[in-house]
């Protein structure tokens, strides 16, 4: 049927009336141009970062010039640098004009005399702004209080701001401007830039690590026809060309384990998944995700392949910052995490009962438990409590992030919570020598949920027996912000009937309760194709989550460089 027309966009408002400040920046803008110049610059060649021109300061070079600059036929032996960047201080001293120059690598001081550069440069230097971006040319000295400056023989315009900057001294602290004008941010607070320098060479760590594993990166849709790998609510879109509902990834799952179906043994992907759920310190509705399945794993591969990964990151962030790469103690917030020591291992049941003092196993105790520990629920639904599997209601208090058992954990130390019910785990595979218990373990790192892990569930029959529960709404316990959609993936069904071998799974940095942990909604990605799959194991390593604690950001929003915004 044919599409309607696009909304027509608003007309945009006329421009306000320039405040008076940048009135009096277009008005330098103009008169730089009147000297011949052009305020928003042309290429230039030659330019070397603030850091390298500091490092190329000859203390001998500048010690001779002091002593014999004036001589009759001295030759300066000072090196000569071209650098760029935006101007954070501006000093005018009438014919001496001192201006601090700031690119992604650090500042350097400018000397602008009027005397020694060229014509054009030392009006420029009177006429420019906070905020411009410059090109300076000149000599490496050193200033009778120490300070590595370019002395200034040539300077040219790069971009006039229009804009005031922030306060010098405070620099840009408002949150949400941060956030909004990621650009004013970054310049403005160099601590940011940093962060952002570590994220993209942190990936380029991670995907590193993983091709020395012997892992293929792939890529798969991000728009797909069905929307599953994980409990999820997703963003919907329409494709005009073939008149069809498609819906933004909120997990690659499926598609991964079509590939060992195919016969790729290793396969990993660094993907942007998008779901169409809340807000907050955690959670961005678009996120960077690592996900990996590995043929003949299983839980405990994918376990040694979280902590190599975690490891590794930390020891690259701890080079990074110049310290030890042997202690990695690293902080977060009030924490000191050591990621040198090997992962704690505890049990799902024993963190139960040092939390509320009975097993999990006592479900009429369990029942009252939570009746007493949630007394409006209990008022109002005391007999849905009463009908709810025991298991079910243990989870319930088990998650309680206050009284439960991920509450007695200690944040400090990496944990991984192992042994969970199969009852709240129904696509993992169970164990051998206790059916009861599931092929599945938690990260936890500083209170949060990093990685959940799996041994995968191959056998096609059993697949889509708990699928087809699921659509039945025999998973109506979960509450409904899981049981907003549902899908049967008929296709990897059939790829699982093909044969999936035997896989372990892992999610680091993701809730596993969305990612394929308790009674996962609306996924077939659990049981096995029909083509058949090998055994695997698989795991999905959340990259902003996992930054944000090496990183030592107590928010996702500060390690993502445009986190969404309600539009202002």
């Amino acid at each position: 049927r044919p599409m309607p027309p696009p909304p027509t966009p608003p007309t945009p408002a006329e421009p306000a009336h320039p405040h008076h400040l940048e009135q009096q920046r277009r008005a330098n803008r103009d008169a730089a141009a009147q000297l011949g110049l052009l305020p928003y610059g042309l290429r230039t060649d030659g330019i070397v970062t603030i850091e390298d021109a500091r490092a190329r300061f000859d203390e001998d070079a500048n010690t001779e010039f002091n002593a014999k600059g004036k001589e009759p036929g001295y030759v300066d032996r000072r090196p000569v640098v071209r650098v760029a960047g935006r101007v954070v201080l501006h000093r005018d001293n009438g014919k001496l004009i001192w201006m601090n120059l700031r690119d992604h690598t650090g500042d350097v001081q400018i000397a602008v005399s009027q005397r020694d550069c060229q014509d054009q440069g030392f009006p420029l230097a009177k006429l420019t702004d906070l905020g411009d971006v410059l090109v300076a040319a000149g000599r490496l000295m050193k200033t009778k209080t120490g300070e590595i400056t370019v002395w200034a023989k040539e300077l040219l315009p790069a971009s006039k701001c229009l804009v005031p900057p922030p306060e010098k001294h405070a620099g840009l602290q408002d949150v949400e401007i941060r956030y909004r004008q990621r650009y004013l941010d970054l310049w403005s607070n160099p601590e940011t830039l940093k962060v952002f320098e570590l994220r993209s060479r942190l990936v380029a760590r991670i995907r590193d690590f993983m091709h020395s594993r012997g892992y293929l990166e792939v890529e798969t849709p991000m728009l797909q026809t069905l929307a599953g790998g994980a409990a999820a609510r997703p963003f919907v879109t329409h494709m005009n060309a073939l008149d069809i509902k498609l819906f933004m990834r909120i997990a690659p799952e499926l598609y991964l384990k079509r590939l060992l179906v195919g016969g790729m043994p290793k396969v990993f992907e660094v993907n942007r998944n998008f779901r169409n759920e809340g807000l907050d310190k955690q959670h961005n509705p678009e996120f960077t995700m690592l996900e990996a399945y590995h043929a003949f794993g299983d839980v405990e591969t994918v376990m040694e392949l979280t902590e190599s990964i975690v490891r590794d990151a930390a020891t690259f962030i701890a080079q990074q910052r110049g310290g030890d790469a042997a202690n990695l103690t690293l902080p977060f917030g009030d924490l000191n995490i050591d990621f040198a020591r090997p992962f704690e291992r505890v049990s799902y049941a024993s963190l139960f009962e040092k939390a509320y003092g009975f097993p999990i196993t006592d479900g009429p105790r369990a029942k009252a438990e939570l009746k007493k520990r949630r007394p409006n629920l209990a008022a109002q639904s005391g007999a849905h409590i009463d009908a709810m599997d025991d298991i079910l209601v243990v989870n319930e208090l088990f998650e309680d992030k206050e009284h439960g058992g991920e509450a007695q954990l200690d944040h400090a130390r990496p944990t991984i919570i192992t042994d969970y019910p199969t009852a709240i785990s129904p696509l993992t595979l169970p164990k051998r020598d206790n059916p009861k218990l599931a092929d599945r373990t938690d990260l936890f790192i500083a209170g949060m949920e990093i990685a959940p892990h799996y041994t995968e569930l191959n056998d096609p029959d059993v697949q889509e027996q708990k699928f087809r529960e699921q659509l039945r709404g025999l998973d109506a316990e979960k509450n409904a912000e899981e049981n907003t959609f549902r899908t049967f993936d008929e296709d990897f069904i059939r790829a699982l009937k093909v044969g999936m071998p035997p896989a372990g799974g892992m999610g680091l940095g993701v809730d596993p309760r969305a990612a394929g942990g308790a009674q996962k909604i609306g996924e077939a990605s659990r049981g096995p194709p029909e083509s058949g799959t090998p055994p695997a194991g698989g795991m999905g390593v959340g990259i902003d989550r996992l930054v944000m604690i090496l990183t030592n950001q107590r928010t996702i929003r500060d390690v993502m460089l445009f986190p969404m915004m309600r539009p202002e």
